[in-house]
C-alpha cells in the first residue's frame, strides 16, 4: 500500500476511541471515529477506508447488523473489538462479514497484527486472480490441482484439496464452521460439522508434525478453523 491506510473506528467508548487513535496514528494509519453504528456505515460510504475496527454493542444498533450491512455493498476488512467473547456473538459476526474478532480487554501488538493481516489479505484480493495459494509453508496450485508442503507434493483426495484451498486462500483469518460447509461442501446447515472435523483431522495427519499438537490448522473452539500462515 502505497499511503498510509485509513482505519474508520466504530465504538461509543471515548476512553477506547481516544487510546486507539493514538496508537494508530503511531503506528502510521489514519484514523477516522465514529460514535454510532449509523454514523459509522454513512461515514464508510461517504470516504470508503482501507480498514473498519468495530465494537458490537453500539448505542444505537448492533454492531453485527453494521457489519451485515457494510457487506451489502463492500469488501472492506472489518475487524470486531469487542467485550463479548461468547461463541454466538464471535460466530454471528464471523458469518455476517467481519473478518476477525478480538475480545476487549486485547494486546496492542496483536491488534497490529491482526490490522497488518487483513490489509495484506485485501490488497491481495484486488484484482486476484491468481491460479496458485502461498501460505505459510504451503503452496497450492488451483491450475494443476497439487499441493506442496516445503517444496514436497501433498497427496490429498479432491475433497482435501478443496478444503484446503479455502482455508490457504484465506489465512490468518477465522472461518467459521457454516462458511466452510456451505463453500466446500454447499451444505447449508450444521448437521455436518463433525463431518468437516474428520477431514480437517484427515488434513492434519499429511500436513502437522504432530497433528494433535498443530501448528498451522489451528481450532477456534465453537467457532470454526484458522489456517496459520503467520505475518
Amino acid at each position: 500500500m502505497d499511503k498510509d491506510p485509513t482505519i474508520l473506528l466504530i465504538d461509543d467508548e471515548p476512553q477506547i476511541l481516544r487510546a486507539l487513535k493514538t496508537i494508530l496514528a503511531a503506528n502510521h494509519f489514519k484514523v477516522a471515529l465514529a460514535a454510532t453504528g449509523e454514523q459509522g456505515i454513512a461515514m464508510a460510504v461517504a470516504q470508503p477506508p482501507d480498514l473498519i475496527i468495530l465494537d458490537l454493542t453500539l448505542p444505537d444498533m448492533d454492531g453485527i447488523a453494521v457489519a451485515e450491512a457494510v457487506r451489502e455493498w463492500s469488501r472492506v476488512p472489518i475487524i470486531v473489538l469487542s467485550v463479548r467473547d461468547n461463541e454466538k456473538d464471535k460466530v454471528a459476526a464471523l458469518d455476517k462479514g467481519a473478518d476477525d474478532y478480538l475480545t476487549k480487554p486485547f494486546g496492542i501488538e496483536e491488534l497490529l497484527a491482526r490490522i497488518r493481516v487483513a490489509l495484506r489479505h485485501s490488497e491481495q484480493a484486488i484484482g486476484n486472480k491468481q491460479s496458485i495459494i502461498k501460505a505459510g509453508p504451503v503452496t497450492v496450485d488451483l491450475a494443476r490441482h497439487v499441493a506442496t508442503m516445503r517444496g514436497e507434493e501433498i497427496r490429498l483426495t479432491a475433497t482435501e484439496f478443496k478444503l484446503l484451498a479455502y482455508l490457504t486462500a484465506h489465512a490468518d483469518r477465522v472461518l467459521t464452521h457454516q462458511a466452510i460447509l456451505t463453500q466446500v461442501w454447499g451444505f447449508e446447515d450444521f448437521d455436518h460439522v463433525e463431518y468437516l472435523r474428520v477431514y480437517v483431522g484427515q488434513l492434519r495427519k499429511k500436513l502437522e508434525q504432530n497433528p494433535d499438537d498443530p501448528q498451522l490448522i489451528l481450532t477456534e473452539p465453537g467457532v470454526g478453523y484458522r489456517f496459520k500462515a503467520g505475518e
